[in-house]
């Protein structure tokens, strides 16, 4: 899978292996400090300054991304982003390391024009709905150039997205997204055109997506430069190499603003035929006021898509939905028999989340029972950050009763016999029956953990006091007195 070796620069870290293993390690902290140097130099935030006060309109953006100062930034945010190395199998940290002599050569490189990007490491990861999809993992090398690109072309591109485009924008997000839905809701536009694009990363076409970059960045340098990122050829698992015709891979930094870029031109047409819609990256919905509306929304904008953006209709998944029932993000908009507009988890987002508990907390977990409690609470601090959004939270009860039965029952597990069991229960300060009963007369682990003695022995307030409760959380987000905080969203 190295053999990508042979068309990329062969950079300063890139030495015989055995030397490579012999010398001693470098210091870590001394690459970094290297890029927090150069990152500070001229101290001006790029990314907020003007466009008038850019050379975007000119041919000097190359040497903007080139820039010491640009590439440090940009490595600094790879590393902070970790992630897998590529088919060269050079990690974050040997990049960071060789910082100090690798940037001035990538800018060399990148001005000079030979720079040329490696292949990118094709992986597999499972869709919540089933099937898989595929992943592009580019060199370590590859993601600090597409970063420093993006950098400098997001503030270009940034200003013009339209204000319902709410995928991979800064100060916009998922939650931005289900409170423009909702107010769309309120104003009586109740039928939503749920479109899914299908495999839109792996079908986007490069030259009308070169066509629209060309419209506000004049420096050809960069656009070859973009070009020869999108023809990247992909190594499959199998090491099969894949010359790509088309797409953008998913898994570089680069790939969701091109996305936008591609998509911004559906955004502005919907827009000039009046139409209210809310789009996160290529999940997207229109709202109109009827089911016949409806059905002709959805009839022209999937001949523009196909016609014009050359992309593909996932008719299987596309629909015209029941009156005030939107199932976005995760999220799920009704209306209640009161009228009230609620935002609950949808039914696929309760599936998901029984099925990773389940991952969190297995039968036969071996490590500690504080470890296991750690990583639920990683979960559960993301997944309530996320869905915090929610009005409806009676199933978050069920989550909350269900984490402990399963944590009950691995540290009935890992007390392996009834007498261990028993021993422990009654240094629990459980009464002899109550013990007896827990340990010997109900067999299983998992009906033991719903026994009256170990529930007593571990109850509510004990897990409390260790693990994340949804609910507790969900109401820390919405105190009694915040009537106004929902309206925010």
């Amino acid at each position: 899978m190295k053999s990508s070796e042979s068309r990329q620069l062969r950079f300063v870290f890139a030495d015989n292996s055995k030397e490579s293993e012999a010398a001693p390690k470098a210091d870590v902290s001394a690459g970094r400090s290297y890029l927090l140097h150069q990152a500070d130099h001229n101290l001006t935030n790029e990314t907020d300054a003007p466009i008038e006060d850019r050379d975007a309109n000119h041919d000097r953006l190359l040497e903007r991304v080139a820039s010491l100062s640009n590439l440090a930034r940009a490595l600094l945010f790879v590393a902070r982003n970790k992630g897998a190395a590529g088919v060269d199998g050079v990690s974050t940290e040997e990049v960071v390391e060789a910082a100090p002599d690798l940037l001035p050569e990538i800018r060399h490189a990148l001005i000079s024009g030979t720079y040329m990007p490696g292949d990118i490491r094709r992986v597999w990861i499972p869709k919540p709905g089933g099937g898989e999809r595929g992943l592009g993992i580019p060199n370590v090398i590859d993601r600090l150039v597409q970063q420093a690109v993006l950098l400098q072309l997001e503030p270009i591109f940034e200003p013009t997205f339209h204000d319902s485009s709410h995928g991979f924008r800064r100060y916009r997000g998922a939650q931005t997204a289900i409170a423009e839905a909702k107010g769309y809701f309120n104003k009586g536009y109740g039928i939503t055109v749920d479109i899914d694009l299908s495999k839109f990363f792996d079908r986007v076409h490069h030259q009308r997506l070169l066509g629209r970059i060309s419209q506000r960045v004049e420096d050809g340098r960069v656009l070859k430069l973009v070009h020869r990122m999108l023809k990247a050829k992909v190594v499959m698992p199998d090491g099969t190499c894949v010359v790509s015709e088309e797409g953008t891979p998913q898994g570089g930094p680069l790939s969701p603003l091109l996305s936008n870029i591609v998509l911004d031109e559906l955004d502005w047409e919907l827009t000039r035929r009046g139409l209210k819609f809310v789009r996160y990256a290529d999940d997207f919905s229109v709202f109109v006021r009827t089911k016949r509306a409806g059905d002709r929304v959805m009839a022209s904008v999937q001949q523009f898509i196909e016609r014009k953006l050359r992309l593909v209709i996932n008719e299987e998944k596309s629909s015209v939905s029941a009156p005030f029932d939107l199932t976005f993000l995760g999220f799920r908009l009704r209306k209640d028999s009161k009228g009230i507009m609620m935002i609950l988890i949808s039914n696929r987002t309760a599936r998901r989340m029984s099925v990773r508990i389940r991952e969190l907390t297995p039968r036969n977990w071996g490590g500690s029972f504080d470890a296991c409690v750690a990583r639920v609470n990683r979960y559960l601090n993301g997944w309530i950050g996320y869905f915090r959004l929610c009005t409806g939270v009676g199933s978050f009860s069920g989550f909350d009763a269900h984490i402990r039965r399963r944590l009950r029952a691995i540290l009935v597990r890992q007390k392996k016999r009834p007498r261990h069991l028993f021993r422990h229960l009654l240094r629990r300060g459980i009464s002899q029956g109550l013990a007896w009963k827990s340990a010997y007369r109900i067999r299983g682990h998992w009906k033991r953990s719903a026994s009256f003695g170990i529930h007593k022995a571990y109850g509510n307030a004990w897990f409390a006091e260790r693990l994340v409760n949804l609910q507790i959380r969900w109401h820390e987000f919405h105190p009694k007195g915040a009537k106004k905080q929902l309206e925010l969203f």
